[in-house]
């Protein structure tokens, strides 16, 4: 080759040109947030301190030795995150192929041909090796905005992963701690169902000596059969509640080991919602919608720059290599060869699609911002809704566990008047009746406050931290 440096400016190419962008640069767009969360604390300046329950990790928060299992079973094998990564790969390679577009593309070729030819037989043999290089100036920046495109999409499939796996985090949660309330329900029903036995065979064996009548014992036994007819249909959701936490684990429907009963589960003295400025950067799906908006004003700048014209540079190199019997002269001969050439596209006539596109791009930027803007405002709604459920929760546990207890009195009271013989049996019944009834409500308050503490901590953003 007699001038190389023709092939070389071709490669040097995109770090000696620099051109302008045409497209929009990109700015976080300013959105009125609320100061404060909605005060339902009685300490309002709890609101706030800058730290916030959602900064804790998932085993800090769920302590239960057995739901921390089963959680890092669903993270490593539920196929809803299996398949949030597969997207983050798919989306890195698509960024690799579009970011190619910014440097020179460079292929080498070979070509042999040999045989015999004319009257005489001639032998003859020549190998061409060639260099050809192609590089798009990307004068007005739309090689660069498609990247920066693909780079924000990339990162929105992260961002993305992240939803997944606090919504994981939570499900697997609020799944387990349902299934510890049914638990503690259906122990109540079967102690129910003990102590409603012993009741039957003692106002039996009252009618035997007279002192009963056989309507004390028809309704000490109309207790026993509401007790036992409950327990199938706990039963039945105790099942259903495996079946759905074996579902995010990625396993087939099978049993669910236990930890800690619900009753033995430590609540939080705390739950400090943090600063609301804070939220946007801890809550995922925020992040997300806002590569999502980074990624269309990209797509505007596209669409800009393919009204402007696109130059590119191309250049070949090599050389050819004969040998003949015929000319013994050319045996061992060399001949170098060499090109250069430049291209200039600039559309005239579209029809409207160049135009159509750019208003396309701006619209779908306005989409981008507006679900940005959406995103936020549920995120806030989740916060508010979530803070009202824990601590409206936790007040109906403490109130119903008095209720329990005033109740459990009356039934201890009960009894005994009538074993003395100085009331019904009707009187007892009720008071059972309504035991039963309100330590059932218990529990369900009990699993109520767990799963209302799980949801604040999923709407503040915490959980997906690895």
């Amino acid at each position: 080759m007699k001038r190389p440096w023709v092939l070389v400016t071709v490669i040097l190419a995109p770090s000696l040109i620099n051109g302008c962008m045409v497209g929009p640069k990109y700015h976080r767009p300013v959105v009125q947030t609320p100061t404060v969360y909605r005060d339902l604390s009685e300490n309002p300046q709890a609101q706030a301190q800058a730290a916030s329950y959602a900064d804790l990790r998932w085993w800090q928060v769920f302590q239960d030795q057995q739901l921390q299992e089963l959680i890092r079973t669903a993270l490593k094998q539920n196929y809803d995150l299996q398949l949030a990564t597969e997207r983050i790969i798919a989306a890195r390679a698509q960024l690799a192929v579009t970011r190619s577009s910014l440097f020179p593309q460079i292929q080498g070729n070979g070509n042999f041909t040999g045989g015999k030819e004319g009257t005489f037989q001639t032998n003859y043999n020549f190998l061409t090796l060639t260099t050809d290089a192609a590089f798009q100036l990307d004068l007005f920046g739309r090689l660069r905005s498609a990247t920066a495109a693909s780079r924000a999409q990339l990162l929105a499939t992260e961002d993305a992963r992240h939803t997944v796996i606090l919504t994981l985090v939570s499900d697997v949660a609020s799944d387990y701690f349902t299934l510890l309330q049914l638990d503690l329900e259906l122990q109540i029903t079967r102690d129910t169902v003990k102590t409603q036995k012993d009741s039957v065979k003692l106002t039996s064996f009252r009618l035997d000596h007279g002192v009963a009548t056989k309507l004390d014992v028809l309704q000490a036994q109309q207790v026993l059969d509401t007790a036992n007819a409950t327990i199938p249909d706990i039963e039945r959701q105790i099942g259903q509640e495996e079946d759905a936490i074996s579902t995010l684990l990625g396993n087939y429907p099978q049993g669910v080991p236990r930890g800690q009963p619900l009753e033995w589960q430590v609540l939080p003295p705390e739950v400090p919602p943090g600063v609301p400025s804070s939220l946007l950067e801890r809550r995922p799906d925020i992040r997300e919608a806002e590569q999502t908006l980074v990624a269309a004003n990209a797509e505007v700048g596209v669409a800009k720059a393919e009204f402007f014209p696109q130059i590119s540079l191309t250049g070949s190199g090599g050389g050819a290599f004969g040998r003949s019997s015929a000319f013994s002269s050319l045996m061992g001969s060399h001949i170098g060869i060499w090109s250069y050439g430049a291209q200039v596209s600039q559309p005239i006539f579209t029809g409207g699609a160049l135009r159509g596109n750019l208003h396309l791009a701006e619209s779908q930027h306005q989409q981008a911002l507006i679900a940005y803007k959406e995103a936020i405002q549920h995120a806030f709604g989740d916060v508010s809704d979530a803070l009202i459920g824990y601590q409206k929760s936790h007040d109906v546990r403490v109130r119903q566990e008095q209720t329990v207890g005033d109740l459990a009195e009356s039934v201890r009271l009960s009894i005994m008047r009538y074993r003395g013989g100085t009331t019904t049996y009707l009187e007892v019944l009720d008071g059972q009746r309504s035991l039963f009834s309100a330590e059932l409500t218990l529990a369900q308050a009990r699993g109520t406050e767990f799963q209302n503490l799980v949801q604040l901590y999923r709407a503040l953003g915490g959980g997906w931290q690895q």
